[in-house]
């Protein structure tokens, strides 16, 4: 099974449908309701539920998802000998639900196949396919939120600025970015100076660069100025930003209550700051992105 840890919770959506072509006569006995073991919709339906919750159980790779939500519609098509199955299916959570939208329809075909076996013997399942998937990084409505943003990353650290010690978190947000779309125009190392970082940000916001992300300094240490540095610059704080990184971090690790990041907006630039650490990079990179990019055209006055 993949590794699903890292992804979001998120609302997922799916449709699928599929058919079973009868013989004509077969389908004036399905609406008169006249077969030998009695009403297929009612049996077929049932069945598509049970089967959807067992997806994970039936098919290996499957993670055992959440069904929040699972609807089976059926429909007569007499032009076309056929009946139609029709599954809409919602979970909260990491991973998708189309496999359980798609089981569902399967199931209840087979199970249409048995009732109707015993006086149709050329009866075919046919076209099972999904309709429509959405949520997660896939969502076409969010994949392609960071197409044509720019971003600038600021390092701040007395170590890494010495020389004393090797950068990993801005290479770690720099190939989140990047895996996104978005065009890294640089990475740069300071001191953990009040007055560096803010004149490197300033200079930045003034660029109009669409998404500035600083690295280090968000803890509790002596030297951890950044966030103080940078929330007097910002012209309008954007607080879910930095709830959902520490929400996202908390489920992971106990000591991600204690990040001061923060998030806002200065110009035209989106400014977040994350932990210095590459894992508290990642995480609270992985928690925003995409979907942060959304504030780009939101500043521009482009509406939601």
């Amino acid at each position: 099974m993949n590794d699903i840890t890292g992804k979001r919770t998120t609302l997922r959506y799916a449709e699928a449908e599929g058919y079973v072509y009868c013989n004509p006569n077969t389908i004036e006995r399905v609406k008169a309701n006249n077969l030998p073991k009695g009403d297929i919709f009612g049996v077929a339906k049932a069945a598509a539920l049970l089967g959807s919750k067992k997806t994970a159980e039936l098919i290996p790779h499957c993670h055992p998802v959440p069904i929040d939500s699972f609807s089976i519609h059926f429909e007569i098509l007499e032009p076309k000998n056929a009946i139609r199955i029709q599954t809409q299916a919602k979970s909260i959570g990491k991973t998708g639900i189309e496999m359980e939208a798609l089981t569902g329809v399967t199931v209840a075909a087979l199970v249409i196949y048995d009732l109707l076996k015993p006086i149709d013997k050329e009866i075919e399942i046919s076209s099972i396919k999904l309709l429509e998937k959405k949520g997660g990084k896939t969502d076409s409505q969010i994949s392609k939120l960071a197409s044509g943003s720019n971003a600038k990353i600021l390092v701040c650290s007395d170590s890494c600025f010495a020389g004393k010690k090797e950068d990993g978190s801005g290479k770690v947000i720099a190939e989140l970015l990047q895996a996104e779309g978005v065009e890294v125009l640089e990475i740069l190392i300071v001191p953990d100076e009040p007055t560096e970082i803010q004149k490197v940000i300033s200079n930045w916001s003034s660029e109009k660069i669409d998404l500035i992300v600083t690295t280090g300094g968000t803890g509790l240490g002596p030297r951890d100025n950044t966030t103080d540095a940078i929330r007097q610059m910002l012209e309008q704080e954007i607080p879910g930003i930095a709830e959902v990184m520490r929400s996202f971090g908390q489920d992971r690790t106990p000591f991600a209550m204690l990040s001061r990041s923060l998030a806002g907006r200065i110009g035209k630039s989106l400014i977040v700051t994350v932990p210095g650490s590459s894992n508290g990079a990642k995480e609270s990179m992985t928690a925003i992105l995409p979907a942060i990019f959304h504030a780009k055209k939101m500043m521009r006055g482009e509406g939601h």
